[in-house]
């Protein structure tokens, strides 16, 4: 077993905040927390040359993993516009960001972000009510 796994392993048992800390790791802390592993390491017991090559083939997993992530979110979000933008001038049926029903037509569109840009919502307005694209249950066509 690795030397991070076991240190990730004796903080589960230590500290339930210090394994989440470890479960949250991105691939730049891994590789910092690999770099200084391997700078520390007893010279006289080193790290097996097949556990680094497993923690390198794990940060690359974790790395196209968080890409491949970041790619369908981005594709999802373009989508969700797409899909609303083509509801304009469609009468729909939902749940606006009031909790109250909405039924009307679509007159335009907008998204919204979160302080840090890190996310996008969707939103359709019909008259003075605002509405997440997810929360339409209805549309009526003709």
């Amino acid at each position: 077993m690795s030397r991070i796994s076991d240190l990730a392993t004796t903080s589960t048992a230590d500290s339930k905040k210090k394994a989440n800390d470890f479960n949250n790791l991105d691939t730049t802390q891994f590789l910092a927390l690999l770099i200084n592993e391997l700078q520390n390491q007893d010279p006289l017991n080193p790290m097996d040359n097949g556990e680094m090559v497993q923690q390198i083939g794990q940060i690359r997993s974790i790395g196209s993993t968080d890409s491949l992530t970041s790619t369908l979110s981005t594709l999802r979000e373009s989508q969700e516009l797409v899909t609303a933008s083509g509801l304009i001038g469609q009468k729909v049926e939902g749940l606006a960001d009031d909790a109250s029903a909405v039924n009307g037509v679509i007159d335009r569109v907008t998204v919204e972000t979160d302080s840090d840009k890190s996310s996008r919502k969707v939103k359709v307005h019909v008259g003075n009510k605002t509405m997440d694209i997810n929360n339409i249950r209805t549309i009526v066509t003709g």
